[in-house]
Order: C-alpha cells, then structure tokens, then sequence
C-alpha cells in the first residue's frame, strides 16, 4: 500500500508537470528517470519513518511528491537546449 501511495504521488507529479509547457521532455523520457527515483525517495522516507512498504503514510506521500518534482525539474534543466535564432 505504501509503494502505491509513492508510484500515486510520482504519477501526480508528471501530470502536473505536463501542464507546465516550459521545456516539456519526452513522457517516456521522464517516467523512466523518475519511476527509480520515486522508489528511491520512498526507502528514504521509511528510513525517515514516514510510513513504510506496507502502510501509507501522507508524509511519505508529500515527500515523494516534492521529491519527483524537484527530479523532473532538474531533468527539463539538464535537457535544456537553447532555440536557434529565426532566419531573417
């Protein structure tokens, strides 16, 4: 159930994140950077005891939350490609 609530809250992340069209990566691109992290950031909130494998706990929720968005952020800033100028 916890591992539930982490993968609801990674999935809320990328739906929020594709209403932002500023630097907008590949779907695929970014579930599959964020689909480890997100089981990442939750082994880190049960070492926080925020919950754990079986048990939700909103704080885990949250933390991964913040989490997945702080990772698709970084990835739209490392992707960054600058726009080429228009042919005049």
């Amino acid at each position: 159930m916890g591992i539930a609530l982490w993968l609801a809250a990674a999935g809320i992340a990328v739906l929020a994140a594709r209403l932002i069209p500023f630097l907008k990566l590949r779907l695929r691109w970014e579930l599959a950077g964020l689909i480890p992290y997100t089981f990442i950031l939750g082994a880190i909130a049960n070492a926080l005891d925020f919950g754990g494998w079986r048990e939700p706990d909103w704080r885990a929720g949250v933390f991964v939350l913040i989490g997945s968005f702080a990772l698709i952020g970084l990835q739209r800033l490392l992707f960054f490609r600058q726009p080429r100028p228009l042919d005049a």
